[in-house]
């Protein structure tokens, strides 16, 4: 990062290059970019539902994954490095866990992996990229619900990644953060509030985090354009509440009130299926 307090070190087994033989894909601000983020929970059961044919009718400017489940030599060529795009994995210490990749078509200027902290880079959950004209993290943010030491993890998480992109929003960096945050922020955000308001994922203090990071200048970007109910992204899958669109709307894009007039459209996408998640996007303008 240009300004970051901690630049967490950049690491080979981190990052990807582009498929070998595959030319070098220059993207210019002169059009609008694409940005998608999507939790695949498990990139290698992704790509056995369709993923890279999605990846290929999409064909995003950038990727943002999350719970990707695997380390990239798991993985074969055509998914570790898909022709024409940069990519970068950062996967946790523990096998089959966590884990978030970035895809790129223009390379970036900057790639880190983590916050600069032990305990939560060793999951895996971090990649910030940096463009000229912005920087993106893509994140995934821990689940609470499991006991109170993991919610204690997932608040602490949230305070330290505040900390690192604080600092970088009052030097007026223009900054996105994407991502699986794990809450759903307002009632609307999900289907049945009144039930879920005891159980991490809608508790008070997680939400608490949300309105801390809003006050801040951070704008939901999706409620920018649209502001009805019945928008989630996340459905539980042994209820089969998807067919229900019994939801919870907790995968978001969040950008700086200094990027925000770039933003040409921000939306989901319920119909693409292969994930108990489905994907979210924003469109960019070229920046005058």
């Amino acid at each position: 990062m240009r300004s970051a307090r901690r630049a967490p070190a950049q690491t080979p087994a981190a990052t990807g290059e582009p498929a070998a033989g595959s030319s070098e894909v220059e993207v210019s601000m002169t059009k609008e970019r694409k940005i998608l983020c999507w939790n695949v929970n498990g990139i290698r059961a992704a790509v056995r539902g369709g993923f890279l044919e999605w990846l290929r009718s999409e064909s995003p400017d950038i990727l943002c994954l999350q719970e990707t489940k695997a380390s990239p030599e798991q993985l074969s060529d055509e998914v570790r490095k898909p022709h024409g795009y940069h990519v970068c994995w950062n996967h946790p210490e523990r096998r089959g866990y966590s884990g978030v990749a970035t895809f790129a078509r223009e390379k970036p200027v900057a790639v880190n992996c983590g916050l600069g902290i032990p305990r939560f880079d060793a999951e895996g959950r971090v990649i910030m990229a940096e463009y000229p004209e912005f920087s993106i993290f893509n994140v995934y943010f821990p689940n609470g619900k499991r006991d109170e030491t993991r919610l204690k993890y997932k608040l602490d998480f949230y305070d330290a990644l505040f900390e690192f992109v604080e600092p970088l929003r009052q030097q007026g960096e223009k900054l996105i953060i994407c991502g699986d945050f794990n809450t759903a922020h307002k009632e609307i955000d999900l289907a049945r509030p009144k039930e879920n308001e005891k159980f991490s994922g809608f508790l008070p203090v997680e939400r608490a985090w949300l309105d801390k990071l809003t006050g801040h200048g951070y704008v939901d970007v999706f409620r920018r354009f649209n502001r009805e109910p019945g928008h989630y992204t996340w459905w539980d899958l042994k209820t089969r509440a998807r067919e229900r669109n019994v939801g919870w709307r907790i995968d978001y894009f969040f950008v700086t009130e200094n990027l925000l007039e770039l933003v040409s459209d921000a939306f989901i996408m319920p119909e693409i299926m292969g994930s108990d998640h489905c994907p979210v996007g924003i469109k960019l303008r070229a920046s005058a």
